[in-house]
């Protein structure tokens, strides 16, 4: 791991599940990049997705998401490019190809989601080449980098 902040990528439902509830492992995420203790990186259909979702379902958060996400200011990818794309839809359905193809093209040290249906396929831990793991599994990890002896 770098000796630098991680850079973390985040999933909708991890955006959306930290926000929900300020208990829980997303929610420490959310945490963790506020504090500047690690470097959330989004997508712009990240941010789109988890507006659009707070709009429909949430309404009475959306002010709040929006005011978060400008707090929090995250890295902020491009979308990737429709090779790209269509390269990740080897390896995943196509609704999440976009957010693969993004977190590879994006340099992160790991893909965040709750997701473990379709992210935890060995084709696509092996088209990443970086840990995807659930919001748990990211806390753990992060614990025990900076807990092991020096």
């Amino acid at each position: 791991m770098p000796s630098e902040r991680w850079r973390v990528f985040l999933d909708t439902n991890v955006l959306i599940a930290g926000l929900l509830s300020r208990r829980g492992a997303s929610a420490a995420i959310l945490d963790l990049g506020e504090a500047e203790e690690i470097l959330v990186v989004v997508s712009q259909q990240i941010l789109i997705e988890a507006d659009r979702v707070f709009s429909v379902k949430f309404p009475s958060l959306i002010g709040r998401y929006r005011k978060f996400i400008k707090n929090l200011a995250p890295l902020l990818l491009d979308d990737p490019k429709p090779s790209s794309v269509r390269e990740a839809k080897k390896v995943i359905e196509e609704e999440d190809a976009p957010i693969l193809a993004a977190a590879k093209g994006g340099r992160v040290d790991y893909l965040v989601t709750l997701n473990t249906r379709h992210f935890s396929a060995p084709a696509v831990q092996n088209f990443l080449s970086i840990p995807v793991v659930t919001p748990s599994e990211f806390l753990t990890a992060f614990r025990d980098f900076w807990e092991k002896p020096s």
